[in-house]
């Protein structure tokens, strides 16, 4: 652990071999993180965990080299707003007229229609988490880390730097209050 904030620091300091030290320390853990993400998603999606995972770290190292990470808990919390964004902009696209995204794809059994699209939920999802990070960035963040990075209560409240039982608490908050906003709009 004490290595990746080592090579974060030595990637804010400019030094160009450091993000390639850095994938091999943290590839696992996103990696795990991811698949425990698009696990969850409805069947149709599209998007691989070793690609959504290449492409996240594609824009928090090489993307930005500017960026200065605070620490492992800030990696992680980037790499998980990283993932959100892929997905819904993988979301976004599906779902473009061009694209076919207002038609449902059918098998050529009638009996059987292929998996409903979720891009609806997820576009819903990121507009309603983006106003309940304008009230509340914690709760937030921690439903980033907890949805789109699959993360346990415990390890996400590590991250956050809170406590498991407060961790719990939001968690409660968060899913009831993104509920009530999406069911809403």
């Amino acid at each position: 652990m004490l290595e990746v904030t080592h090579i974060l620091s030595e990637i804010e300091r400019g030094d160009p071999s450091a993000a390639d030290e850095l994938l091999p320390l943290v590839y696992d853990e996103l990696r795990r993180l991811a698949a425990a993400r698009l696990s969850q998603e409805k069947p149709g999606q599209t998007l691989q965990a070793t690609a959504l995972v290449h492409e996240a770290y594609l824009r928090l190292v090489k993307g930005n080299p500017d960026q200065n990470w605070n620490g492992r808990a800030h990696f992680f919390g980037a790499a998980a707003e990283a993932m959100r964004r892929i997905m819904v902009e993988n979301a976004r696209r599906r779902a473009r007229i061009k694209r076919g995204g207002n038609r449902k794809w059918e098998e050529l059994d009638i009996s059987s229609i292929a998996a409903p699209q979720e891009c609806d939920d997820l576009l819903a999802l990121d507009e309603a988490l983006s106003r309940l990070a304008e009230q509340d960035s914690q709760s937030a963040e921690l439903v980033k880390l907890r949805y789109f990075a699959g993360m346990t209560v415990p390890r996400a409240a590590e991250l956050l730097g809170v406590s498991p039982r407060k961790a719990d608490f939001m968690w409660s908050f968060a899913r009831a209050w993104l509920r009530h906003e999406m069911e809403s709009s």
